[in-house]
């Protein structure tokens, strides 16, 4: 085993455990988020970081968003348990060409993550999850791969916007609104013309349906979605409209 140390941002006290053994041939610190793992590297060249996703204050996505922007060197294992789509499309736009990352899922067993930690800090390869493979390939695949527009407005009907808040919040026309579902309808595998043809379209909420498959996909969760709540609040705000109620 390497003598050296690995910087860990994982907040909740099972986890650590778990890692502080698994990982007992190393020599390993903690951060509760990536706040203070940033701030615990401070100017060490080519750290290495294991890194939850979800944490508070700055979350695994940010943290490496920043640290890589830092250090294009360091070495960063995602340890989640989160296959969603919409983790490894984040990760997908952060992630630097030519650098070395890990991405293991927490059911795995204290072996899996051994091997995957390895790999990455000292065989300098890459190890993705078995499980998450498909899921990046199909982030690739041009006919499925939901880009940064379309991912807005499905964020948007979400949110339950209509299209002309939609259309005010992205700076488009009702058209251009429609047309972008229709692009987002087409990736989801959910064809409108046909659906109008064969007389069902008005038995079907389209944007139900888009939803529907965006969850199952992995594309929308409730943490994503509730992150997103709090961007929509801050806009209402700026834009003097006040933020979404819920029904009384």
């Amino acid at each position: 085993m390497s003598s050296r140390t690995i910087l860990i941002a994982e907040d909740t006290p099972r986890d650590r455990e778990f890692l502080q053994h698994a990982l007992a041939g190393y020599r390993v610190r903690f951060a509760a988020n990536g706040r203070e793992a940033l701030e615990a590297l401070g100017e060490e060249p080519a750290p290495w970081v294991i890194s939850d996703l979800q944490m508070p204050e700055m979350n695994g996505v940010q943290l490496a968003r920043e640290l890589w922007r830092r250090r294009p060197e360091a070495r960063i294992v995602f340890w989640s348990q989160h296959k969603d789509e919409v983790y490894i499309r984040a990760l997908a736009e952060v992630v630097p060409a030519e650098t070395v990352y890990g991405y293991v899922l927490k059911s795995n067993t204290s072996e899996t993550l051994q091997r995957a930690v390895r790999a990455v800090f000292e065989e300098c390869q890459c190890w993705l999850d078995p499980s998450v493979r498909p899921v990046q390939a199909r982030t690739r695949q041009g006919d499925s791969s939901v880009n940064d527009l379309e991912y807005e407005v499905l964020v948007d009907i979400g949110l339950g916007l209509t299209d002309n808040l939609i259309a005010k919040r992205r700076y488009l026309s009702r058209r251009g609104v429609q047309n972008r579902l229709k692009s987002l309808y087409a990736k989801l595998g959910i064809d409108h013309e046909q659906a109008t043809a064969d007389g069902i379209g008005e038995l079907l909420n389209l944007r139900t349906r888009a939803l529907s498959v965006a969850m199952r996909r992995g594309l929308l969760n409730p943490y994503v979605l509730e992150q997103e709540e709090e961007k929509l609040r801050r806009w209402l705000e700026r834009q003097n409209l006040g933020g979404p109620r819920a029904s009384e």
